[in-house]
């Protein structure tokens, strides 16, 4: 209704609104602060079950899933079909008995009518992951509902009464339901005991999408001679003390939360073709050349580049490059890593260099890639071994035998050991070394545990290559020109459905806005060392948002719950602002107003005069230098509601020229123009901004 049409229909009315409308624009009613973080039903449980502990630390009875796996595969370029056989022993280390078993089947997300999240675009509509035989202690399983046409009408009808009808016989036979979805459930006739262990033996087959596609992780070849098979065989689901088997479909943009396991993987592609992936060689001397054998045993002598098959010997019939008869079989063994990805290509060059680790020593740096694109991988061994020596420093040892770049479409994904990209994107891929391949956590909820670190310490790498301190300072305060947008989902909401436009800002850029205020609070070094501490806690295990919250409370000796609440459960900003400044005798007081919901400390920058009374330091301040004093209220005094706050400045006297709120731009701030005295307005009067 308008303002005009509320006049004519009540006029005391109208006036009794608009009267009240100019009140409320007018004042900010008082804030309630929340000090406590959420606690969910999930978490509660595992903290009573001690699986989960308020020190942030793994549980006294913390335990987690093993999957081991053993693997055929082989690569028809013909057709561009993988088919493989597998046996999946699956250890259950929980206190639990499993009914069933939970799969994922990720190239059933390019059946055509699988859920997708925006902005995917199938590479190439295929039939997804055809499952051809299975059983489960060597007793068949009913795969039935994965040969179900996909689609509505009388098809889907069909896969609904196989799957209902399967169901139904859950108890007298193992059964697989909706194995035409990224999920699928096998139902057991007899359940997995808690401590006792199952294997799973399955053989399947899908043809590898090309490109180009957008949105999503799967882009694997180009045409019928490079391939970079990823979520490729059929994977055991993640089975833990939070939710039991997460049900999370694969819908795209968000990743993925996998058991740790053992891998032996045998790949059977054309000879001539180089293979590289997750995990160690083992037969080398049957699939490589005496003089590449030799270029490889030289690699970790130095830093310089070593060709090991050069532009010239790529392809069949170069007796260089590999053994030169029918097919051959690599064969990669890999221990406790949670996936496994490889590449192979009919003429890829292959070249590697050493990064070493401190207390570890030197691990090779392997990169594949086309001879057309040498330009891209020129620097990338240099990159990565920056960035494999830096991380190792900052949170721990890096824990695998090498890293592997892998040309081909997808130019930035990341698997145990492997990084399919280039030099654009060695140092962030190199990153998640760490996490999720190490400190395993959810990515598919709590993306930003995942990429949202990663930038954060990308930062630090960049700073550190190029011999300069990093830059967090503007980072927090950048976050106001966000806050308020409806369409951002706040951080602890299932990344698979963060909202329009706002998964990449949530998942990746926001963690370091969050990180740059709390350095600003506690110290970006402060910062670091907790985090470190907390990463070495969780090495090959898999933590939750509360235990990284818990633990920096107790790593940084403060309760910083209300920071949490903030960042990690709204979307609040400070929008803090100075309200005024007046001097009384050899006071100057100092009011501060925070608009937002976004509790901050006060950090305030003083310049004086260079002339006058000495300068007399009072509580709560630091000298930075002969002129400028750097003044600190705790965050507590919004505590009780209040929206400003009033610091009075008392220094012996010394004329004050300039007050600057936030100098180091670290907390959440809509208009920053506000943040110093004098403004451009009360320049020659010293008064109010």
């Amino acid at each position: 209704m308008s303002q005009s049409l509320l006049r004519a229909l009540c006029p005391a009315a109208a006036a009794t609104l608009l009267c009240a409308s100019h009140a409320i624009a007018q004042s900010v009613p008082p804030r309630a602060v929340r000090r406590d973080i959420p606690i969910t039903n999930a978490i509660r449980r595992a903290l009573e079950a001690g699986t989960r502990d308020s020190t942030g630390r793994p549980g006294r009875n913390y335990w987690q899933l093993r999957t081991d796996y053993d693997i055929d595969v082989s690569l028809d370029p013909t057709s561009s079909r993988l088919t493989g056989k597998a046996r999946i022993t699956i250890h259950n280390n929980s206190p639990d008995s499993l009914p069933v078993i939970g799969l994922r089947l990720d190239p059933n997300h390019f059946l055509g009518n699988a859920p997708h999240a925006a902005p995917w675009v199938p590479a190439e509509v295929t039939e997804g992951m055809v499952l051809s035989r299975m059983r489960i202690n060597g007793q068949p399983v009913d795969i039935s509902s994965n040969a179900a046409p996909a689609g509505g009408g009388a098809e889907g009808a069909r896969a609904i009464q196989v799957q209902q009808a399967a169901a139904a016989n859950a108890a007298a036979a193992n059964t697989l339901l909706n194995g035409r979805s990224t999920n699928a459930r096998i139902r057991l006739a007899t359940p997995i005991k808690a401590g006792a262990k199952a294997v799973l033996e399955v053989d399947w087959s899908h043809k590898l999408p090309g490109g180009p596609g957008t949105g999503h992780r799967m882009t694997q070849r180009w045409a019928d001679t490079l391939y970079q098979p990823t979520q490729w065989y059929p994977r055991i689901a993640k089975y833990d003390d939070l939710r039991g088997w997460d049900s999370e479909l694969y819908l795209g943009p968000s990743e993925f939360y996998n058991n740790f396991g053992t891998w032996d993987v045998r790949i059977d592609v054309p000879h001539g073709w180089i293979v590289s992936g997750t995990g160690l060689l083992q037969n080398p001397e049957q699939v490589l050349t005496p003089s590449a054998r030799e270029r490889l045993a030289t690699v970790l002598r130095s830093d310089d580049i070593t060709t090991i098959v050069g532009p010239s010997e790529v392809g069949p019939g170069q007796a260089t490059a590999t053994s030169n008869t029918g097919r051959l079989v690599w064969r990669f063994h890999a221990d406790s890593v949670n996936d496994f990805a490889w590449a192979t290509a009919k003429k890829y060059v292959w070249q590697a260099t050493r990064a070493t680790i401190p207390g570890k020593g030197a691990v090779p740096i392997h990169m594949v890639y086309l001879p057309g694109r040498a330009n891209l991988y020129a620097r990338a061994g240099q990159v990565t071994r920056h960035a494999l020596e830096f991380y190792s420093k900052l949170w721990f040892p890096y824990q695998f035998p090498q890293l592997t770049l892998q040309d081909g479409p997808s130019a930035g994904m990341e698997y145990p050991m492997v990084i399919n990209s280039n030099v654009g994107a060695a140092d962030h891929e190199t990153a998640h070394m760490w996490w999720p391949m190490v400190v395993g956590n959810n990515e598919t909820w709590y993306g930003w545990m995942d990429e949202g670190f990663n930038q954060y310490m990308n930062i630090l790498s960049d700073a550190d290559a190029e011999g300069k301190p990093p830059v967090l300072d503007g980072l927090g305060q950048s976050y106001g020109r966000t806050s308020g947008n409806e369409a951002e989902a706040p951080m602890m909401w299932n990344a698979n459905y963060g909202g329009p436009g706002f998964y990449g800002f949530t998942t990746y850029t926001k963690t370091p806005l969050m990180l740059s205020m709390l350095g600003g609070i506690v110290g970006d070094s402060a910062v670091q060392r907790a985090h470190r501490e907390w990463a070495q806690a969780w090495i090959f295990k898999h933590p939750s948002p509360w235990d990284w919250m818990f633990f920096m409370n107790k790593a940084l000796g403060q309760n910083l719950d209300w920071f949490w609440y903030s960042w990690l459960f709204t979307t609040d900003a400070v929008d803090h602002r100075l309200a005024s400044v007046k001097r009384q005798g050899l006071n100057t007081a100092v009011t501060v107003a925070q608009d937002g919901n976004m509790p901050a400390p006060i950090v305030l920058d003083v310049t004086f005069a260079k002339t006058g009374p000495a300068i007399r330091p009072m509580r709560n301040a630091v000298m930075l230098n002969d002129s400028t004093a750097r003044v600190t209220v705790p965050v507590d005094v919004w505590f009780d509601g209040r929206r400003q706050h009033t610091v009075n400045l008392v220094f012996g006297g010394r004329a004050i020229e300039k007050v600057q709120l936030d100098p180091q731009r670290r907390f959440p701030d809509r208009n920053p123009a506000d943040n110093v005295w004098p403004t451009a307005t009360t320049t020659g009067t010293r008064s109010t901004p």
